[in-house]
């Protein structure tokens, strides 16, 4: 069981500053890490491989710094970013060198076994430069996986990735989540973080914005109001005695359902039944229509 700790971390590039006094903890499941481009998520990604050293603060591995730490490097494996890849060589070239680069015994085993992984073996011979960008994602993937490492970063992997190569990589992290590896994504693909992620990590302009799974982080926005959708068997009826009431903030009615602007939850939840109840107004649906992380997330964002 691997946990990353990044404690008080800033980096900058002369002027810039790319992450700002970040704390957060990553342990073993599935995090997905959040943030609008240039956030700062590849520059902490980089410095969790320990790549790149914070400038200010420490970035450690079971409280071991992982900068210019060996131990560190062969427990932790990368898929970044960017292409990362020798076009000249095959895919099973390519893993192999990544295995011997590790020391490991028996890199052409562990190479095709990391292949095996995620369903390349049909391409493993051919050359990179023939490869879609789904495929090279997916090769970098094999590559990073073929030492075994207790902890997993990618940047941005979903990207390129046709939807059954998404639903693979899906499955694939949701099963070393699950078998106790420690596994951190960032991705603007946020329906596939929602359903993969068990922990979310939003960082806006550099900073640390929230920490929680999507509902608990929504649930701490009380100043902007939640939306619920409602049908019932008098529409119009339901909405005029729900706006009344100082829980909700507003309603918009078409044919079909009403749309409330809830300010207090619980009082909201209490009611609905009970004034349903009371009016003799049949229910047919009450869900909450802005829950998905991408309206969290747009909300975390501007805030900042």
């Amino acid at each position: 069981m691997s946990v990353i700790q990044i404690e008080k971390v800033s980096r900058w590039y002369g002027n810039v500053v790319a992450v700002n006094d970040v704390t957060m903890t990553i342990g073993p499941g599935v995090t997905g890490l959040l943030g609008p481009n240039g956030a700062g998520k590849s520059t902490l990604i980089t410095m969790m491989a320990g790549f790149l050293p914070p400038s200010v603060g420490a970035v450690t591995l079971d409280g071991v710094p992982v900068w210019r730490n060996e131990k560190a490097y062969s427990a932790i494996g990368l898929v970044p970013e960017t292409e990362a890849v020798y076009d000249v060589l095959t895919g099973s070239a390519f893993v192999q060198a990544n295995a011997s680069l590790h020391g490991l015994d028996a890199p052409g085993a562990a190479a095709a076994a990391a292949i095996a992984v995620v369903a390349m073996e049909d391409a493993a011979e051919r050359r990179i430069s023939t490869y879609s960008k789904g495929m090279k994602q997916r090769i970098k993937m094999a590559a990073a996986l073929v030492h075994e490492p207790s902890v997993l970063l990618l940047d941005e992997p979903f990207n390129g990735m046709d939807p059954r190569q998404r639903l693979h990589l899906m499955e694939l992290l949701r099963k070393m989540g699950s078998d106790g590896r420690t596994v951190l994504f960032s991705s603007h693909i946020l329906e596939e973080v929602q359903q993969v992620a068990t922990h979310i990590e939003v960082v806006v302009s550099g900073r640390h914005a929230a920490s929680g799974d999507y509902r608990a982080i929504r649930t701490l926005m009380t100043d902007r109001p939640m939306l619920y959708r409602l049908r019932s068997s008098d529409n119009r009826r339901l909405a005029s005695a729900l706006i009344a009431d100082p829980s909700t903030a507003g309603a918009d009615l078409d044919t079909a359902a009403v749309q409330i602007r809830v300010v207090d939850f619980e009082r909201f939840s209490r009611l609905v039944p009970s004034l349903a109840r009371d009016l003799g107004i049949r229910l047919l649906e009450v869900s909450p229509t802005d829950e998905s992380l991408e309206s969290v997330f747009s909300y975390l964002v501007g805030r900042r």
